[in-house]
């Protein structure tokens, strides 16, 4: 089976489709790890690589997203119990006061796809459940999103609490969202700043692989 079909679906925004091509490749004997990295992720990358383009835009990105997810519900089970190792454990947050996540979601289905462990702790999240949720998961990368220039210096008031609990080491924060920029990044002592999707797993890849 040519898993071309099943990238091009997923590009084509085909959840029925993805689903099919999915189940007959694990009937033909697949590795379910061949499918996700043969199949979905060439999939999921292009179709980032066509929001960065301008190309697609949010509403495509979404239903591109839900047509992989349509396949990688199917593996992922398989590969959990094949043991298949996870490239690192990431928390992602929407600040408080802001109910924004499609940029967040986007960002969680490329991590995903990309292999991380994604931890979602949704949108409009305290600032003191994502001190809690840090101190409890420790995942090696917190990724907060704002979509609001009055609630992005929660993401400064996050790291300010990491700084003051003494936690701050153990973890790296990436920052992103429409108001947020490199500038903002810096003032704030961010480990690093995505534009958009593809551009968080690039800082998410630099940082966890040192």
């Amino acid at each position: 089976m040519d898993l071309k079909a099943l990238t091009d679906s997923i590009v084509a925004m085909n959840d029925q489709v993805v689903r099919d091509l999915v189940k007959r490749a694990l009937s033909d004997h697949i590795d379910p790890k061949v499918i996700l990295d043969q199949g979905l992720i060439p999939g999921i990358k292009e179709v980032g690589s066509l929001f960065s383009r301008k190309e697609y835009f949010v509403p495509e990105v979404l239903l591109a997203a839900e047509a992989f997810y349509a396949g990688f519900d199917i593996i992922k089970p398989l590969l959990e119990s094949a043991g298949v190792k996870k490239k690192g454990k990431i928390m992602i947050a929407v600040v408080e006061g802001d109910i924004h996540d499609i940029g967040k979601n986007i960002v969680k289905v490329m991590l995903e796809a990309s292999g991380y462990d994604v931890n979602d702790l949704g949108r409009d999240v305290s600032v003191n459940r994502i001190i809690k949720s840090v101190k409890a998961c420790k995942p090696q990368i917190l990724a907060l999103s704002s979509l609001m220039t009055t609630t992005m210096n929660h993401m400064e008031d996050v790291i300010k609490i990491l700084e003051e609990e003494g936690i701050r080491s153990q973890v790296k924060v990436i920052v992103g969202g429409a108001p947020v920029n490199r500038d903002f990044a810096e003032r704030i002592k961010a480990d690093g700043y995505g534009c958009d999707a593809a551009e968080a797993v690039k800082i998410t890849d630099t940082i966890i692989n040192g």
